[in-house]
């Protein structure tokens, strides 16, 4: 992976694993195997993210369920057939684990792509403005990762006007969110969906100028979200 595509996508998750390690896939031999991790958040709540590791990674480690993980990685998407349609599934995929977390919020990610669909804005019955958006995201090897992230307040204001097309930075974490499908009249589930809780993005030429590994070490150190993200922060801590 050259360094440039390793900066557009960058997270650092620190956590308890709460599920065994199951055998996902191989490729090229290298074996991958998936866990659920919690992730604290900084009001005590938790989000449950999907993890993805190697084999060469945990070879040597005593991964389980109980076990604190520190790692560093990507935030990757891949399709998977469910019930005869496609759907975008989203993992961490972690690329280095850690013997201790050097970083104080256990939960960073960053960001830097291009919006692929026109965001998404509206308000709850509450007034809280929100804009999902949906980032495409370029890997080696001519692939991409599709993103939705969720900005609120002032972001989201910004975000409603982004055409599709245009570059984007952001950085924030990654949040797991339980709703109701209703199937049929007796089918009714609950999912999990995961996408990213923007705390801070810049757009447009600005974007070139978004220091990725800055952004990330200033959230990581900060212990929390800037006060600067404005009504982000209330959110951040809920």
């Amino acid at each position: 992976m050259n360094s440039l595509t390793e900066k557009n996508n960058k997270v650092f998750i620190s956590g308890e694993i709460i599920t065994d390690a199951t055998f996902s896939h191989e490729v090229y031999g290298e074996g991958f195997y998936e866990m659920s991790v919690l992730v604290k958040r900084l009001s005590g709540q938790g989000d449950i993210l999907p993890v993805t590791i190697s084999e060469r990674l945990i070879s040597d480690k005593a991964l389980k369920v109980g076990s604190k993980i520190n790692a560093l990685g990507q935030f990757r998407s891949y399709n998977k057939l469910v019930n005869g349609k496609s759907k975008l599934m989203l993992t961490v995929f972690v690329r280095e684990l850690l013997e201790s977390a050097p970083l104080k919020n256990p939960n960073n990610i960053v960001l830097c792509g291009y919006i692929c669909k026109p965001p998404v804005y509206r308000t709850t019955p509450f007034n809280r403005e929100i804009a999902d958006v949906l980032i495409a995201v370029n890997r080696s090897y001519n692939k991409s990762d599709y993103i939705p992230c969720i900005a609120w307040g002032r972001n989201a204001r910004f975000a409603k006007n982004l055409a599709v097309g245009e570059k984007i930075a952001i950085s924030g974490r990654i949040q797991s969110r339980e709703y109701q499908k209703r199937f049929s009249d007796e089918d009714i589930r609950v999912l999990t969906a995961y996408e990213v809780s923007i705390s801070k993005l810049s757009a447009y030429e600005n974007a070139e100028n978004f220091d990725v590994e800055e952004e990330f070490n200033l959230l990581s150190s900060s212990g929390g979200y800037n006060a600067e993200t404005s009504t982000l922060n209330d959110y951040a801590t809920e």
